[in-house]
């Protein structure tokens, strides 16, 4: 049986292996995993994917399974908490942004807005399919997208990082034209 071609970025890890091939770029539109994936995201900022994927199940515990409710109610003892866990990384600004994004999350809520909803329409509403075999650092939606999480007060959300989620949620699908998910 021939070998599976991915994109190069997957390289030869197998849980890089599996994150691209069952999750990266497939459209994602549950509010709370969209959420989940920029908090992760915004960690990531600084570090390799590959460190955030081999401690999300420790993110994951340690927040709540991100579960905004939860989240937006952590106090500062929940981050002296955080700051010893090992399972995540400990960056005391990444983990505070982590908490206020959960009230901006529910805040989004209460005024009516789906923040899944939101999003996805700012983005165009459906995938953009980039087959070109060039894969920009940013764009213009990343740059609109970043630029309105920051207006709302969300951190770590640059337009570099607010690609690379849309990449990992699916608005944009730029898997190489060689890779079998293309």
């Amino acid at each position: 049986m021939a070998e599976k071609v991915r994109c190069t970025w997957a390289g030869s890890d197998p849980l890089m292996r599996e994150y691209h091939d069952k999750e990266w770029g497939r459209p994602e539109r549950d509010s709370r995993a969209m959420w989940e994936c920029l908090m992760l995201e915004g960690f990531q900022a600084g570090l390799s994917w590959q460190t955030i994927l081999r401690r999300r199940e420790g993110f994951r515990r340690a927040f709540k399974d991100f579960d905004p409710a939860k989240v937006a109610k952590f106090t500062e003892k929940d981050i002296e908490r955080l700051m010893q866990d090992e399972g995540i990384i400990r960056a005391r600004a990444k983990i505070v942004a982590t908490i206020e994004g959960a009230k901006i999350f529910l805040a989004m809520e209460k005024n009516g807005e789906d923040f899944g909803k939101y999003y996805w329409k700012l983005a165009g509403g459906k995938p953009t399919v980039n087959r070109t075999g060039h894969v920009p650092a940013q764009t213009p939606a990343s740059e609109l997208i970043s630029k309105d999480l920051r207006k709302r007060g969300f951190k770590f959300v640059g337009p570099v990082i607010v690609y690379a989620w849309m990449q990992a949620i699916g608005m944009v699908d730029d898997h190489a034209a060689h890779c079998f998910r293309a």
